[in-house]
Order: structure tokens, then C-alpha cells, then sequence
């Protein structure tokens, strides 16, 4: 009896000992004020300010604006035959691109046939002439036309920065780098003042830029400008600090010319002593060398020699080209 009633006395002073464990210590350790002070200051702010909404809101405006013009580029990345002509700076229609393109292949299917070459050899140099020749010439203008607009770009920017702080809209200060800079620039800002003036936005009308100048530079800074337009903000600042992210980018690629500059000169000297080996051949002996071209045999490993030939200069050059 006496087991039991010690028994029961031990398990009511265990019970009523973690009762106040539970409820008593908290209070009289100061755990739980401890807990609201740590809960005080990992808490966010209550309130928030007119401030901080309407940089949400703008950071938001941004963002959209960032997402609309990556899709707008996305979806015109295969670009047509009369914008790349455009982009090249020729005033041609399409129709009249074809044409003398055709008319080319035609005068190479022409000088092959007169120079003794074959049927297939006569359609094979028609079509170099007819697809290829072209389509080197527009990529060759574009790229010299871009070349041009890049070196002229930084100060056009830092003039309408100037005008800016001076006072002046954006637009007069584009009207003013539209006056006084060189070609292509100067057509270039002239279009987006004739786009905005039947109506445009100006900010959609510097988008614009990149269609006809796909170059990141210009992409630049069509986004500040739309992005100003939309959000508002320090146009002056933001153009301010793309002049000086311009001018890095014209430097790191001058660095990169300067130090590719050895590779390219020995890749142009090897590619180019086998025709000047042939052509010191034939002026020395003649009959030896003639058997590539007279010869069936000769023919095709003429033929597997510019092919080769060919495709180490493409190879040499694409190791040699730097994208940044």
C-alpha cells in the first residue's frame, strides 16, 4: 500500500513538475521575450512606402519592356531578302537584286563555256555566280557600313547627352546628331526622325534602329530609349553610362584586332603560297604544271586541292574571328 501511494505521489509531482516547465519557465527565464525580439527584427516592414511601389512598379515596367523586345528579337532573326539589302545600304528592290543576280551567273556560265570548261563545270560557276557572288557583296557592305556606324556612335551618343543636359528634348538632340553626323549615322537617325514624325512613338522608332543596323550597339541604345520612355527615369545618366559601355566595347575590340593581327598574317601568307607556288611554276615550266588542268586525272586533284584549300582557310578564319 505504501509502494502504491509513493508511486502515485511521484507521478502527480512529475506531472504538476512538467505543467510548470511548460507554462511557468517560459515566463520567468524571459525566453518568450526573447522570442518577440528575434521575431521583431526578422519581420518585414509593415508599411511600405509610396517610394518603394513605385520602384517596384518600375523595376516591373522595365522587366516587361526587357521581355517584349527579347521576343521582337527572337522572332526576327531570319531576316528577309530586301532588309538585308537595306542593311547593306543599297536603295535596290528585290526584283532587281534577283535580276542581277541572275545576270551574273549567266555572265559565268558564259566565260567558263568560252574558256573550254565543261557543262557541269559551266552550271556549278553559274551558280557561285548567281547565289554566291551577291550574297558576298551584301555581306560585304553591311559589315563595312556597321564598321562606320560603331566608330560614330559613341559621340552621337555624348552629343545628345550634352543637349539633354543642356536642356533640349530628345528629340531635338537626335535632330541635331541627324544634322551634323557622317554617314550611315546620319541616315540612320534621319529615319527615326521621319518614322516618329507620321506618328510612331519615339521610343518604338529607336527600336526600329535595330532592323536596319543589327549590330548590340544599336540595340542598346533603342532599349535605354524605350525603356525611358516607358519607365521615365535619368535619360541623361542611362545614355551617359552607354557612351562609356560603347567606347569599352570599342577598345576591347581594337585589343582583340591588335593581338589576332599575328594569326591572321600567318594565316594569309599560308594561304596563300600554293597559288603562288603554281604560278612560279608556270612561269618557269609551263608543261609541268599545265597537267592539272589538261589532264582528266590532274582535273580532280585540282579540284580536291581548292576544296582543301578552301576549307582550312574557312576553319583558320573561324579560329581567328573572336565573337564578345
Amino acid at each position: 500500500m505504501k509502494l502504491e501511494t509513493l508511486a502515485l505521489a511521484f507521478l502527480a509531482a512529475t506531472a504538476i513538475g512538467g505543467i510548470a516547465w511548460v507554462f511557468l519557465y517560459p515566463l520567468l527565464s524571459g525566453e518568450r521575450q526573447a522570442e518577440k525580439r528575434r521575431a521583431s527584427f526578422a519581420r518585414p516592414e509593415p508599411v511600405r512606402t509610396s517610394v518603394d511601389r513605385s520602384q517596384r512598379s518600375r523595376r516591373q515596367q522595365v522587366e516587361s519592356s526587357l521581355k517584349e523586345i527579347e521576343e521582337r528579337n527572337k522572332k526576327e532573326k531570319k531576316r528577309p531578302l530586301n532588309m538585308r539589302i537595306t542593311q547593306a545600304g543599297l536603295s535596290w528592290s528585290k526584283r532587281k537584286f534577283i535580276v542581277i543576280s541572275c545576270v551574273i551567273g549567266f555572265l559565268f556560265f558564259l566565260l567558263t563555256i568560252m574558256f573550254g570548261g565543261s557543262l557541269l563545270a559551266a552550271v556549278a560557276f553559274a551558280f557561285v555566280g548567281g547565289f554566291g557572288v551577291p550574297r558576298w557583296l551584301l555581306n560585304y557592305l553591311k559589315k563595312r557600313r556597321e564598321k562606320k556606324f560603331i566608330a560614330a556612335l559613341p559621340d552621337a551618343v555624348d552629343v545628345i547627352v550634352r543637349g539633354i543636359k543642356a536642356g533640349l528634348p530628345l528629340f531635338e538632340s537626335i535632330k541635331v546628331v541627324a544634322a551634323d553626323a557622317p554617314q550611315p549615322l546620319k541616315g540612320e537617325f534621319l529615319a527615326i526622325i521621319e518614322t516618329q514624325a507620321v506618328g510612331m512613338p519615339l521610343g518604338e522608332a529607336c527600336l526600329r534602329l535595330y532592323e536596319r543596323m543589327p549590330l548590340p550597339e544599336a540595340n542598346f541604345f533603342g532599349i535605354v530609349v524605350a525603356i525611358q520612355q516607358k519607365s521615365g527615369g535619368n535619360l541623361s545618366e542611362a545614355l551617359g553610362n552607354l557612351s562609356k559601355v560603347l567606347r569599352d566595347r570599342k577598345k576591347m575590340a581594337e585589343k582583340i584586332r591588335a593581338m589576332s593581327m599575328e594569326a591572321k598574317s600567318s594565316a594569309g601568307i599560308i594561304g596563300s603560297l600554293p597559288p603562288l607556288m603554281m604560278f612560279l611554276v608556270y612561269l618557269t615550266t609551263p608543261q609541268y604544271i599545265s597537267l592539272l588542268w589538261t589532264e582528266p586525272v590532274g582535273r580532280i586533284m585540282l579540284a580536291g586541292c581548292l576544296f582543301w584549300m578552301g576549307t582550312g582557310i574557312f576553319v583558320m578564319k573561324k579560329m581567328i574571328n573572336f565573337d564578345f
